[in-house]
């Protein structure tokens, strides 16, 4: 299952952590968020201990939200060693995620 990201939690669970994370930027009233969602799950379930997949709700964390910029959502933050080093804005096929993923581990 994905894990659930928060302000209190992003600094140990993401930044300080030596595994990729894969943060998606989320809201319930979001309809494309809705749609991608079951997409996170899977990648939970299928890097489950190799990467953090995990899901930040941006109504109930904002400070994580505006240190990130995000202003759209879904939006997908590949994090590695406290870094940025993909993003991705807007609902896409599992593939996508799957490449960037791949491409960052």
């Amino acid at each position: 299952m994905a894990l659930e990201f928060t302000d209190a939690n992003f600094q140990t669970t993401v930044l300080n952590s030596d595994k990729l994370s894969v943060v998606d930027f989320w809201a319930e009233w979001c309809g494309p968020c809705r749609a991608i969602g079951p997409v996170i799950e899977e990648l939970s379930k299928d890097y489950d201990g190799k990467v953090n997949v995990g899901k930040v709700n941006v109504d109930n964390n904002p400070q994580i939200s505006m240190n990130y910029g995000i202003t759209s959502i879904p939006a997908i933050l590949f994090i590695k060693n406290g870094q940025v080093v993909d993003k991705q804005v807007g609902a896409v096929p599992k593939s996508v995620l799957e490449k960037k993923i791949q491409a960052n581990l």
